[in-house]
């Protein structure tokens, strides 16, 4: 089925990473990336794969960026597998897809991931399984949060391959990220019920429990540095979202008319 596969990616300023997602895709004979204004090496690393068809386009949402990606590129094969720029897609993986029956009832199939931290694979992480294998004109992509979510109208099954998640980005790229991101979740945290929203929604309740969470419940202590490195990602992200939470508290007490007046 490999043949019937078409590797989707979205870029922007991804030298860190571009060039070991691409690296494990030579099985693939059409691969679109979609570039948003990279103004280093990305350009260049990508030219070093002719398999490639780049477009470029300003980003404007995740959503909309991704049904420009896989609707207006001129996608052949039947199956679009969409993958973010520092994603791996390991040797079993490849083998799996390479067996599956391209004719068989189902419209999606849904990996699980393998963190890692500079090349240092973690015990365990919170990044959530998802659907990235799916058949062409058989999905919905719409804008959910500070990223977007994929309905496929069709079965969905599960992939036993696991793709490894690795940014080399600099930290600081990362931290810059965090306030365009959060700022768009919190749009979407007000839409949601449930235990996870409440407490994202009570500062400091969330990037404490998170943090905790992540080095002793998930067990990220026994890996060390890595493990600290991303409970403190953790931990940062969920206080940038607690600090906006706050902020618009403190605006809403200091725009209230004093008693009396």
């Amino acid at each position: 089925m490999l043949s019937d596969i078409t590797p989707v990616l979205l870029t922007f300023n991804e030298a860190p990473n571009i060039g070991r997602t691409l690296s494990c895709l030579t099985w693939a004979k059409d691969i679109i990336v979609v570039d948003s204004g990279s103004t280093d090496e990305t350009a260049l690393i990508i030219a070093a794969f002719p398999q490639v068809r780049v477009f470029h386009r300003p980003f404007d949402t995740h959503g909309t960026q991704w049904r420009y990606a896989t609707q207006e590129t001129g996608i052949s094969t039947n199956w679009i597998l969409r993958l973010d720029a520092d994603y791996e897609v390991t040797e079993a993986f490849k083998s799996e897809l390479s067996r599956l029956d391209p004719a068989a009832g189902v419209d999606g199939y849904r990996v699980s991931f393998d963190y890692a931290i500079f090349g240092q694979k973690l015990i365990s992480s919170l990044y959530p399984p998802n659907t990235i294998l799916v058949r062409r004109n058989k999905f919905l992509v719409r804008d959910k949060g500070h990223t977007e979510e994929w309905t496929v109208q069709g079965p969905v099954k599960n992939l036993k391959g696991r793709i490894i998640h690795d940014d080399r980005k600099p930290i600081g790229h990362w931290m810059a990220a965090q306030g365009r991101y959060m700022t768009r979740e919190l749009i979407q945290l007000r839409e949601e019920s449930g235990f996870k929203s409440w407490l994202r929604l009570h500062p400091p309740l969330m990037p404490l429990a998170v943090f905790f969470y992540c080095l002793f419940v998930k067990g990220l202590i026994l890996n060390g540095y890595a493990g600290l490195f991303y409970a403190l990602q953790r931990l940062a992200a969920e206080s940038a979202l607690s600090l906006m939470v706050l902020e618009e508290r403190l605006r809403g007490l200091g725009s209230r008319p004093e008693k009396g007046a």
